[in-house]
């Protein structure tokens, strides 16, 4: 059997470490097996007027359309979209996304609820922008009108523009959120694993004052942030293992809290999942590893931030390193099979249920769950069936 071929776009160690550790063939041709690209790359790669068409022995790193995910604006969207889906059902779903409103199209209804809520603040975000660019917090209408002035037929690119979450919860004073990684290998039907996550902490402790909106180190917690501040340990780098982070919760709110939430949270990843689940072009040849951005507030309720298709992949401190080169050798233990480079490969949906792998969890296999329901229904009306025959007799 020949050895699989991985090619890759952009020099990352932990990737290629991994890839050479498995001792796959590194090729810059078009006869790869695994591509790590970028999402501009793939996107050519699917575009119908490319000419290219991948064959049965190729794999690559990210969705066409992940972008239904992973943008700001269009992630809310869906979201809302799906939210009412939901209530129409008569599902309830808990509400995860702050209140939103997308600029320049909601400008007037957003004034309006500025309007209604003059005391609260809000958090502004360029949709399509990534490690803190372009983020300010505002709690006066003045600073919105004089940032519209001339925006919206200057700067083309849409805003997203948030409740911000003004009791967030603190750990030794100062704020923080979570990073979590979610692979998925398919949205029909829904295939999705919950991988290892961190927190990563602002340097400068909270607080309430309206007069330090404008700290970043005090709100945002993007480590391209945060190492500018002189606080910045480079050892530890402000983060902390989920692990760790679970049982000091434990010990601070209480082990039912805390299972709460984490409950809480899986139920989150599902749903925003399913909210793009029927958009999404679902290709075989395809699977991402996707970083979510949560954060909690003092009730221990979860809020999606947002997604991200590229997840930073540096490595700032050691344990960082560790973790990461974790997190890709468990992706390609999961989405590469042995006979990938044989050319008899249909897709992770061929490969039966899914597994827990490495470190890794199933979070949702659709398939596997709709079969359950399936024989449980199946179960129930044949229970109907022996007490019918019964009650005859």
């Amino acid at each position: 059997m020949s050895k699989i071929k991985w090619k890759i776009e952009y020099e990352k160690g932990v990737i290629c470490q991994n890839f050479e550790r498995r001792g796959w063939t590194r090729t810059e041709g078009e006869d790869w097996n695994v591509f790590w690209a970028t999402v501009g790359t793939v996107k050519q790669i699917f575009n119908p007027d490319s000419g290219m068409r991948l064959g049965d022995s190729q794999l690559i790193c990210h969705f066409p359309n992940h972008y239904e995910l992973t943008r700001k604006d269009l992630m809310t969207k869906n979201m809302k979209r799906y939210i009412k889906e939901k209530q129409k059902e008569g599902v309830v779903v808990n509400d995860f996304v702050p209140v939103t409103y997308l600029l320049p199209a909601d400008y007037s209804l957003f004034v309006e609820e500025f309007r209604r809520l003059p005391n609260a603040m809000w958090i502004m975000k360029p949709s399509n922008a990534a490690q803190g660019k372009g983020i300010f917090i505002i709690n006066k209408l003045q600073q919105i009108k004089k940032w519209s002035t001339g925006r919206f037929n200057r700067d083309q690119q849409t805003y997203v523009v948030s409740r911000y979450i003004e009791n967030p919860l603190l750990i030794g004073g100062k704020k923080f959120d979570l990073r979590i990684y979610v692979l998925i290998t398919s949205f029909r039907p829904l295939r999705m694993y919950l991988g290892d996550g961190f927190a990563r902490f602002c340097n400068v402790k909270y607080s309430y004052d309206v007069g330090e909106i404008d700290n970043p180190f005090m709100h945002l917690t993007n480590v391209s942030i945060q190492k500018h501040n002189e606080e910045y340990n480079n050892t530890h780098g402000g983060k902390w293992n989920v692990s760790n982070l679970r049982l000091y919760l434990e010990s601070t709110r209480g082990l039912e809290a805390t299972q709460k939430l984490f409950l809480d949270i899986d139920e989150l990843l599902v749903h925003s999942a399913k909210a793009v689940q029927n958009v999404m072009i679902n290709d075989r040849h395809c699977f991402e590893c996707y970083g979510y951005d949560l954060l909690l507030d003092d009730d221990l309720k979860p809020w999606l931030v947002e997604v991200n298709a590229s997840p930073s992949l540096a490595a700032t401190t050691e344990m960082d390193k560790e973790m990461k080169s974790t997190l890709i050798r468990d992706v390609l233990d999961i989405t590469v099979p042995d006979e990938l480079n044989e050319g008899e490969y249909r897709g992770a949906n061929t490969r039966g249920p899914c597994r827990d792998t490495g470190d890794f969890v199933v979070l949702y296999d659709e398939a596997a769950e709709n079969e359950k329901i399936r024989k449980l229904e199946e179960d129930k009306l044949q229970g109907k069936e022996k007490r019918k025959s019964k009650s005859w007799k």
